[in-house]
Formats: C-alpha cells, sequence, structure tokens
C-alpha cells in the first residue's frame, strides 16, 4: 500500500514529521532488563534491546550503572521525542535485587517514583506507582533473561527517577493522591506527539483516507486500548481508525465538514466524562473531569444524596464510576449518551449518525450508547 493511501494511527505519525518517544515504562523496562543481566552475568547490555506491547524492538543507551553484591543497577534517560513531556531527559533506574525461590517478582519505589495514598486509581493504595502494563512488560522481560541466562526470575525491582518528586509538582500526582514523585506510565511504550497542529493536521488526513477508501464507519479513538475496544466491536479495518488522542474537537470539526454516515467515539471513562460536560480538548492541561458534573449525572441515574456527595468527593473518575457500579447506577452509560449528544451538537446537523463507548484501563466496556 502506497504512502498516499495509507490509514491509520503509524500513518498519522508519519504524516505529522514528528518524532516519537518513549514512555516512562519502557525506559523503566529498558533499565530492569540491563540490571538483571548485569546481575546474572556481571555484564550490562548496552544498549539493551526490549520488545514492546505491539512488537518492536527498541535499543537504549544507558546512562548509569552499578553491580552490587546480589543487586545491580541500571539508568536510561526518557527521550520523549518531539512530545512537550515534562519527564523528558529524566533519569529513570532500576535496582535489581536477588529473591528467594518463589517470591516472584516484587515492585518498590525508590526515590521520585510516587505511592498510591487513595482509591480510584488503577493500583492498590500502598503500592508504588508503576501502572500495569509497565509491570506486565517488566515481568516478561524478567522471565526472559532468567531463561536465558539461568536465572529463577525472582527479583525485587526498585524503580526510581532523579529529581522526579520535583517534576510531579508539575503533574496532576499530588492531587490523585500519588505521593512522593512520578508514574511509571504507557500502554505501548511509546509516546506519540499529539500536542501540536500537526496532529490535527494528520487526523484530517485520516479522515480523507477513510472516505477515499470508501469506508462508511469510523471511529475517533484516545489510544491504543480504546483502538483495540472498536476493532473488537465492530471489525473496523485499520485506515478507519482515527487516532484522536485528546483531540475531540479536532475530528468532530472535521467530520463536520467532511461526513461519513457513522462515527463512533471510544475511550476512557475520565477522557470522555470531559467531553460529556462539554470539552473538546481532553488534555489534563486544559479540562479536568469535573467530580460535580459526574454527581449529577449519578443524581439522574438513581443516585441518592448520600451517593451523588460521594461521587462529587471522589479522588478519580474512576472512582466514582465505581462507586456508582457498586450501587447499581448506570454512570458508565449516562457519560456515553451525554458525550454522544455533544458529539452530535458540534456536529450541528452532519449526515453523520453517532455512537460512544466509554472502557477502563483494561479495556473493559464500561459504558455506552445508543446510535443517534
Amino acid at each position: 500500500m502506497s504512502s498516499e493511501v495509507k490509514g491509520g494511527r503509524r500513518a498519522q505519525l508519519e504524516h505529522t514529521g514528528l518524532r516519537h518517544g518513549w514512555t516512562t515504562g519502557a525506559c523503566a523496562t529498558a533499565a530492569t532488563t540491563a540490571a538483571y543481566t548485569a546481575l546474572l552475568t556481571g555484564e550490562y547490555p548496552d544498549p539493551v534491546t526490549i520488545t514492546l506491547p505491539k512488537g518492536q524492538t527498541p535499543s537504549f543507551a544507558l546512562a548509569a550503572e552499578e553491580l552490587g553484591d546480589g543487586s545491580a543497577m541500571a539508568g536510561v534517560v526518557k527521550d520523549a521525542g518531539d512530545d512537550p513531556d515534562v519527564t523528558h531527559g529524566a533519569l529513570i533506574r532500576a535496582t535489581v535485587r536477588r529473591l528467594p525461590a518463589g517470591a516472584g517478582v516484587v515492585f518498590r519505589a525508590g526515590p521520585g517514583v510516587g505511592t498510591i495514598t487513595r482509591p480510584g486509581l488503577p493500583l492498590p493504595v500502598g503500592e508504588p506507582a508503576v501502572n500495569p502494563v509497565p509491570r506486565r512488560m517488566m515481568c516478561e522481560h524478567v522471565a526472559e533473561v532468567a531463561a536465558r541466562h539461568g536465572g529463577t526470575g525472582d527479583v525485587e525491582i526498585t524503580v526510581s527517577v532523579d529529581h522526579g518528586e520535583e517534576i510531579a509538582r508539575s503533574t496532576w500526582n499530588p492531587r490523585l493522591g500519588i505521593l512522593g514523585g512520578l508514574s511509571i506510565l504507557g500502554t505501548t511504550g511509546i509516546v506519540v506527539p499529539y500536542s501540536c497542529s500537526a496532529w490535527i493536521d494528520s487526523i484530517r488526513r485520516g479522515v480523507d483516507v477513510a472516505r477515499a477508501a470508501g469506508r462508511t464507519h469510523v471511529a475517533g479513538c484516545t489510544g491504543s486500548t480504546s483502538e483495540k475496544t472498536v476493532v473488537a466491536e465492530y471489525g473496523l479495518p485499520e485506515d478507519a481508525l482515527l487516532d484522536m488522542g485528546d483531540l475531540a474537537g479536532a475530528v468532530l470539526k472535521y467530520i463536520r465538514r467532511h461526513p461519513v454516515d457513522r462515527l463512533t467515539i471510544c475511550g476512557g471513562f475520565a477522557k470522555l466524562s470531559k467531553l460529556a460536560a462539554g470539552h473538546l480538548d481532553l488534555h489534563s492541561a486544559r479540562s479536568q473531569v469535573d467530580k460535580g458534573f459526574l454527581a449529577e449525572l449519578a443524581r439522574q441515574g438513581g443516585a441518592d444524596e448520600a451517593l451523588r456527595a460521594e461521587v462529587a468527593e471522589a479522588n478519580t473518575g474512576l472512582a466514582a464510576l465505581q462507586l456508582c457500579m457498586a450501587a447499581g447506577v448506570p454512570l458508565g452509560d449516562l457519560v456515553a449518551r451525554t458525550a454522544r449528544d455533544e458529539a452530535l451538537a458540534v456536529l450541528r446537523g452532519a449526515p453523520v449518525t453517532v455512537d460512544v463507548i466509554c472502557i477502563d484501563r483494561a479495556g473493559t466496556v464500561v459504558g455506552r450508547s445508543s446510535v443517534a
């Protein structure tokens, strides 16, 4: 297929001409892999190569090494590419220590990595803020290194970020109850630079490619997990997938002028609650989850005053959703329906039907609207 007719996430990034980067999770995985290899062999692989969730195999140069008795540390400098990421240039370290056979993999928060102190996040209170996908990546690479070099795979991994506590003050971590530093994040390992006009241009090109290919149903997705969801739900081909990131308004305004028969919007519950509240830019720097708005939706869904008050004071959008799910209040569906209505308002009568799907971090559908 020629570059003129490519669609989907990869084609959008190629069209922008922007350089992608690596997530903190990918950097921590590379550091862990190098450290555990050195612990078992006495030698650091430099550069160290890892495998990302979608099969890419990037290599990372090591910026720090320290081999001790029963432990090894390696450090990787994060390169965020052309994305204006506050963690760009941060030194991410992983210290790996042997544990007794059968102990498994244990994660610790070192200096500059936060600890979860409030419910409503994808990890329990008290856990280091190393998110589920980076944990899985590190565990998989530990197992691979163990198999290759005769280890047991039973290790303690302490992840730290130089100056991470200071950097975290520029993030929402303190307000979310993630204290002491940054979170180790990433679902694909790749940082895609959304925050610029070039990404809006790439969204427009994606719509053009889909229309030229005769697609009558396209999906605006906030990330790779939501892409997987709409493919599983509708079997959409790659060139019908629009990687809108946080730029919901860019998708809606362009499709208003260049209609397709049907648009599905799919994304995380918290992000789409912002669309439901009338925000067209879903980036955390420019819009926030409005718990008061969610409380009012919960009331409309049958929540009593006690539950409404709990939702209004919830730590995160996910926590609010969990409270309502436990009480049988369909907050996910209410957010999806309201987000669909907001999308239709932006479309201003264009001949496009819309449905919205809300998912959680694992990709489970937690709310959906009908098609209207």
